[in-house]
């Protein structure tokens, strides 16, 4: 059970610092400072997955691998793998608060190939060691990125067919081929991995526990559809035949088409969910605590015909249910896990959340519709939840006063006793701070008070998502001891 207390929502991405995107250096132990001066438990971050098309953290080419963006380069320097030189003159983008993937990947990429050139020899024995830990993932997760780099990053539907299938011999004959940009995939995952830990005990040593974020479905170009077809509903030629997405709602009239394929449930029962065992283990060593997203479609998830162009004509199928968190319960013993239960939820998911015992999640800026009342709102709540003022997917508290409709905000107003003295974001901070939930998650851009330009990500949107970084002058002592003040006075 998650005890009162409060901490900040920011990915890594957002991080400031000199290199186009944020990363594990100094930077995020400086964060990692703030809070603690801040009197903050938790730091939640979104997926740190290696992203792809869109950008987005929730479509990763692995449920496994982590993002070499977020590998630190002065720290590389520092280990002896780069120069300065090597980097200090490179383009990563022009605009520090804003990231540009396309010059990451191109300007980035080659940079991490040199360290792995000057390192793969000096670092044998650790790599082969991590290699080895890490064997149940990542050497299809190695082979998958050499395969797809020499195709021209073509998705693996689109490979040929003895790989696509994974002939053997074909299998075993790329290994031979590629054996070099396999050891360099791989070479990454050790550095991501070495920093990511060093950083989480950094934070952990000082208090902070870290939240992370699991999508529940995977990208149908990953390495982990591709070699692990069996466990979704793929056709004779690996198709889905099925695909992910949101019914139509308030917010969208054609729903949402996430186009992530769908699990094979009744397979993943016969083997005792062998995979989600992999992943929720695997997760609960890199997070003290483990967000799954979309937690309702365990439940019931919204099927879509492979091929609509929309959402519409989908329908409701029955999930995994509670026999795969108690497989979990009895194979892994304890997870802290929180159930993202936002969306469409009927009572059926509410029984099924509760017999997991996972707190849900509250959303301030769902709670006030002028016309009926809320169980966002915080006097419905129990102590077991998570209460947001937003989150990733949603707008900045500031931009929500902007834009929504003037009675919902007269009823906030109301409701928080909001005024412009305080700050509409504070008034909303301190909403979600003294409420009974024993855990309040507050954006960062809420505490900076920024508008929609902050924001993270704009739901069944691509490009333009996942871009903002803060400005380091503006995560000020000043800003620390005000957060401190208001999250002692309400005992977190």
């Amino acid at each position: 059970m998650i005890k009162r207390s409060s901490g900040i929502l920011m990915h890594i991405t957002s991080l400031p610092g000199l290199y186009g995107i944020g990363t594990f250096g100094k930077e995020a132990y400086k964060f990692v400072d703030f809070l603690e001066k801040s009197s903050q438990s938790y730091w939640q971050i979104l997926p740190l997955g290696i992203t792809g098309e869109g950008d987005s953290p929730y479509q990763s080419f692995s449920a496994f691998a982590g993002n070499p963006y977020f590998i630190d380069l002065d720290f590389l320097t520092q280990q002896g793998l780069l120069s300065r030189e090597d980097y200090e003159n490179t383009d990563f983008g022009s605009n520090c608060i804003i990231v540009d993937y396309e010059k990451i990947f191109n300007n980035k990429m080659p940079i991490l190939r040199l360290a792995f050139e000057k390192g793969k020899y000096t670092y044998e024995n650790e790599v082969r060691e991590f290699r080895k830990n890490n064997k149940f993932w990542i050497e299809d997760y190695s082979l998958y990125m050499a395969i797809k780099c020499k195709f021209g990053l073509k998705s693996w539907q689109n490979w040929d067919k003895p790989i696509k299938v994974r002939n053997k011999e074909t299998i075993d004959n790329y290994r031979e081929e590629l054996k070099e940009e396999i050891d360099y995939w791989i070479f990454l995952q050790y550095l991501f991995f070495t920093q990511w830990f060093n950083l989480k005990k950094y934070a952990n040593d000082k208090g902070i526990k870290i939240i992370g974020d699991i999508p529940i479905y995977v990208a149908e170009d990953s390495a982990d559809t591709w070699a692990n077809s069996e466990i979704f509903m793929l056709d004779e030629d690996k198709k889905p035949i099925a695909v992910s997405g949101c019914p139509p709602d308030a917010f969208s009239t054609t729903g949402q088409l996430w186009g992530n394929p769908i699990y094979n449930w009744i397979q993943l029962e016969k083997v005792n969910y062998k995979w989600w065992m992999e992943r929720i283990k695997f997760n609960s060593m890199l997070y003290d605590v483990t967000r799954i997203d979309h937690f309702r479609g365990f439940e019931s998830f919204w099927e879509v015909p492979y091929g609509e162009k929309t959402a519409v004509n989908g329908a409701w199928v029955k999930g995994a249910g509670i026999k795969m968190f108690d497989a979990v319960s009895k194979t892994l013993g304890k997870i802290d896990i929180i159930a993202e239960d936002l969306g469409y939820i009927t009572q059926e998911v509410i029984d099924f959340r509760n017999a997991s015992g996972f707190p849900g999640m509250k959303v301030l800026e769902f709670a006030f519709d002028a016309r009926e009342q809320s169980d966002y709102l915080p006097h419905n709540y129990n102590k077991n939840c998570i209460v947001y003022t937003g989150t990733h997917d949603n707008e900045t508290v500031m931009g929500w006063m902007e834009n929504t409709k003037k009675e919902d905000v007269d009823f906030a107003k109301k409701y928080f006793k909001l005024d412009e003295e305080e700050g509409y974001n504070w008034g909303f901070i301190r909403g979600a701070l003294s409420s009974v939930a024993n855990l309040s998650i507050i954006q960062i851009q809420d505490y900076l008070g920024l508008g929609n330009e902050a924001r993270m990500n704009i739901p069944s949107t691509i490009g333009g998502n996942w871009q903002w970084r803060v400005e380091r002058e503006m995560l000020t002592d000043k800003l620390a001891e005000k957060i401190n003040n208001i999250t002692m006075l309400y005992g977190r």
